[in-house]
């Protein structure tokens, strides 16, 4: 069992300052777990702490508008994360009074909170008994027991949620979760782990069998298609840029973008079918790259100068004419290139 060493190792040289350890408490915690998955802590502790401000309780998250969330959370990625927060706020308000469940079946029913999650949350809100398995995790015990294979497949994930469950002691499970996750961020990192400053160094199976660098098995590469769109950037006389909603489901589910055109719609066709009135074409803009986990993304902007107002426009309540002083969820690459023009 790696819990004495790991817990030894944590007393001196884990976290122990971070702002979900700060006034902890379910919801905080809950917060915090959904913005670490698949992101680093340090990206991570801005955001955290703006959204815990903007929202101190489960009830102020539930009762805020779809796009005051998302204009925190713009940026961090992942927005399915803000939707699934959003929803879950409003089960738990109204189903469970404001608090989060403290049974693990109760929180796995709930969106975006599998099984590790509702186990981080239970360990470190509660100190409950419940083994975790996220990615450092995960590296630490395929590590040490030298498991191989792709932690993907079911043979190899059932494995080590078996030695994820072992090792977890009865006594001091909120210091033995963070310390887990601890020792794999800083020490037993995917490349170039220290494993000369690791309390488990001398016991570790991959390192004796001189296999650190292929335990765990990535998974197979596979090469990300490039996806092309064209956006159109239309400003006001005075500046404003027009904005459009993004659809519900999808990239940048929610948020505000600029619009996209059709498939190898010409600009003049755009013009025509979405401003229906006079509006001068400037030119193209340089192309904007934007990676995403399985696709890269290549925006060409079409610039327009739009005279007079548009009757369309004003019927439509997805679209918006942004000034720069609205605090709106803009898509990363969107809100560089806005930035760039003065109007973010």
């Amino acid at each position: 069992m790696i819990a004495p060493q790991l817990l030894a190792w944590w007393d001196k040289h884990g976290r122990k300052d971070l702002p979900w350890q700060r006034q902890r408490n379910p919801y905080r915690v809950w917060v915090a777990e959904i913005m670490l998955q698949q992101t680093r802590v340090e990206t991570v502790k801005p955001y955290y702490e703006r959204f815990v401000q903007a929202f101190p309780r489960i009830e102020a998250l539930a009762e805020a508008s779809e796009n005051s969330v998302l204009a925190i959370w713009a940026g961090l990625g992942y927005y399915s994360r803000a939707h699934n927060l959003m929803q879950a706020a409003k089960i738990v308000v109204q189903r469970y009074g404001g608090r989060l469940p403290k049974e693990v079946d109760q929180l796995v029913a709930l969106p975006g909170i599998g099984r590790s999650t509702a186990g981080a949350i239970l360990a470190q809100a509660h100190g409950q008994r419940h083994a975790i398995l996220d990615g450092n995790a995960r590296r630490v015990l395929a590590r040490f027991y030298a498991v191989e294979g792709w932690p993907g497949k079911s043979a190899v994930n059932r494995t080590l949620w078996e030695l994820a469950e072992s090792n977890t002691p009865a006594e001091r499970t909120q210091d033995y979760t963070q310390a887990i996750m601890d020792l794999g961020a800083a020490v037993c990192r995917q490349r170039r782990p220290r494993c000369d400053s690791c309390p488990l160094g001398a016991n570790c199976r991959a390192r004796l069998l001189g296999k650190t660098s292929t335990i765990p098995a990535p998974r197979k590469a596979r090469r990300r298609p490039l996806k092309c769109c064209s956006m159109a950037l239309v400003r006001r006389s005075d500046g404003a840029v027009l904005l459009e909603r993004r659809p519900p489901v999808g990239i940048w589910a929610g948020l505000w973008s600029l619009p996209v055109l059709n498939d190898n719609e010409d600009p003049a066709a755009w013009r025509a079918r979405v401003l229906g009135v006079s509006a001068k074409f400037i030119g193209e803009l340089p192309p904007i790259r934007h990676g995403f986990s399985h696709f890269a993304l290549e925006i060409r902007p079409v610039e327009f100068l739009l005279a007079g107002s548009s009757r369309k426009l004003r019927e439509a309540d997805t679209w918006l004419w942004h000034t720069g002083n609205q605090p709106l969820g803009l898509p990363a690459p969107i809100r560089r290139l806005l930035n760039s023009l003065d109007v973010a």
